[in-house]
């Protein structure tokens, strides 16, 4: 995904002494009083960098986010300060340009991946802050004017991709007026966009038994949109939002993470915040091993030359943030982040797939969800390009996998066998088809047969179909060189602002879509065409996956 290598420009919502300015609305969230700018050209309103949640700092650094208090006078806030969740990348991806341009040629394969060095100091994030969980909210003017008179206009929440590591609310902002239009194309008042930051890396992805034994709260990160969330229900009317009618988005992190939103608590808390989700390209790394959480806590205590969770509550956002950077920087195998959501036995009681094939998820909601067809290419090892580096690779995945289904996966789902019988002709290919199945395909069709084939599902399908190759479709707003088919970027857009509006895709002037339904069908977004055809995570590679049985 380009969004993965991709340094965010953030708006911050601090606390501001100025008075409001003439004219422009003002919203009070009983903790402050939040004004807005206003687009002209788009004609909306943009309520930017509102706070969603107390400072994740001192005690609540590493765990459970708290609404903000209401105690004490109201903050004024005019969104007008920059901020940032901290950010870091793991040092592989400056190879990924030419890994994609240039195949195995761009490596000494038999030297195997070595970590490069990392710059040191890290680069600077002038705007980057622990204090980040804020969110934006763009609403039509007209919208907003009429906020209180009635049910209120349907609602789409973006969660952000970025590995869990990197990202942020405000990278695709600009063009979520495109977005708007599009939800407004058939005269109505149109749809409210709102995006959220969530904690990353160290900051909100530790785990492991002696984290949570030592009172932090593995998978915050998720408590963080899923507070989020409920904030949208408690306040998006005061905007002209309805919240019965709140859809989730999210592509790659922010896709398995609304994966793992729609599973939450293995359904045992009831309704989820929500009412549709369009799942783009959910992508994680499977971690439901104790010993690969314990691993990476481990190693972040040795990354910050500490011993325990207290010590690391005291260090200063400086010494974490170079922690957090060495930790994910030196990031291995290729195409890993480190950090991703877990199996906790809390928020995440299981995998999200062995969830929706338990039924343990909110039945209730309307799913949309797709993949791209080269999900994994970006991802994959280059240098596994033989037996041994393939099995090594499964190792590292899945630290308790034994023998046998190692043994299962490389020689039954994925054997060496390259004369184009099982979909490769060679070790890339063959790579490639595992690392975008497992980690991403798999599960919008986990997705489809847990909703009874009542989704309405896709498959991306413009050459190359990287991964993240949609998004600039999703957030088209006018001419973009990654857009190479304006009319499509239009379409898809519609699709999902109907679906958000109507729980359909399907609209006057659009190409049919036929939901999923017992023959797997997916509506297939092509560079020259829009047609029907059948979903290839359909398959037994997909089934043998929910099952978890590498854990």
């Amino acid at each position: 995904m380009r969004s993965t290598v991709l340094w965010a420009t953030l708006l911050f919502a601090g606390s501001a002494s100025c008075a409001p300015a003439s004219g422009l609305p003002v919203v009070d969230l009983g903790y402050e009083l939040h004004q807005a700018t206003f687009n002209d050209s788009g004609q909306y309103y943009n309520f930017s960098n509102v706070r969603y949640a107390a400072p994740p700092v001192g005690k609540l650094r590493f765990s459970a986010p708290v609404a903000p208090s209401t105690n004490g006078p109201k903050v004024f806030n005019n969104g007008s300060r920059a901020v940032a969740c901290f950010q870091a990348i793991p040092a592989w991806t400056v190879y990924s340009a030419s890994w994609i341009a240039n195949g195995t040629a761009a490596f000494n394969i038999s030297a195997g991946y070595q970590v490069p060095p990392l710059p040191l100091p890290p680069p600077v994030q002038p705007t980057a802050s622990e204090d980040c969980l804020f969110l934006d909210v763009m609403v039509p003017k007209a919208v907003f004017d009429t906020a209180g008179k009635g049910p209120g206009v349907p609602v789409m929440v973006w969660i952000h991709g970025g590995g869990y590591t990197l990202g942020s609310k405000t990278l695709y902002s600009p063009s979520a007026a495109g977005l708007i239009r599009a939800s407004q194309a058939q005269g109505g008042p149109g749809i409210i966009w709102v995006a959220m930051n969530y904690r990353l890396g160290s900051f909100g992805f530790l785990s492991g038994p002696t984290f949570e034994n030592s009172t932090g709260t593995a998978n915050a990160g998720l408590f963080d949109q899923r507070l989020a969330l409920e904030w949208v229900q408690q306040n998006i009317a005061k905007f002209g939002g309805n919240p019965d009618q709140v859809t989730v988005i999210g592509e790659s992190a922010g896709g398995g993470s609304t994966m793992h939103q729609i599973t939450a608590f293995g359904g045992s808390r009831g309704k989820v915040p929500f009412r549709r989700a369009i799942v783009q390209s959910p992508g994680f790394q499977m971690t439901p091993s104790k010993k690969l959480q314990e691993s990476i806590y481990q190693s972040f205590l040795t990354a910050a030359g500490i011993t325990t969770l207290e010590e690391a509550r005291n260090l200063t956002t400086a010494e974490l943030q170079l922690a957090n950077y060495n930790l994910v920087g030196n990031s291995k195998p290729y195409g890993s982040f480190t950090f991703n959501p877990v199996v906790d036995g809390i928020f995440a009681p299981a995998l999200p797939g062995q969830l929706l094939l338990q039924g343990r998820f909110d039945k209730t909601l309307e799913v949309m969800a797709g993949h791209n067809l080269q999900d994994g290419l970006g991802f994959m090892d280059p240098f596994a390009q033989n037996e041994t580096a393939f099995e090594a690779d499964l190792r590292v995945y899945f630290p308790t996998i034994s023998d046998a289904v190692v043994n299962y996966i490389s020689e039954v789902l994925y054997p060496p066998k390259f004369d184009g019988s099982v979909g490769y002709t060679t070790p890339t290919g063959r790579n490639d088809l595992l690392v975008t199945e497992a980690f991403f395909s798999c599960s919008t069709n986990y997705l489809a047969r847990a909703y009874n084939n009542k989704v309405f599902n896709y498959m991306f399908t413009v050459p190359p179909s990287l991964h993240g190759d949609d998004v600039p479709y999703t957030y088209f707003n006018g001419p973009n060189p990654l857009v190479k088919n304006d009319t499509l970027a239009i379409i898809m857009q519609k699709y999902f602002t109907t679906f958000a509006m109507k729980g359909n895709p399907n609209a006057p002037g659009l190409p049919p879509f036929l939901s999923y339904g017992p023959h797997a069908t997916v509506q297939n977004l092509n560079l020259t065409f829009i047609n029907q055809t059948v979903d290839n995570a359909a398959n037994r590679r997909c089934l043998w996956w929910q099952k978890g049985l590498y854990a």
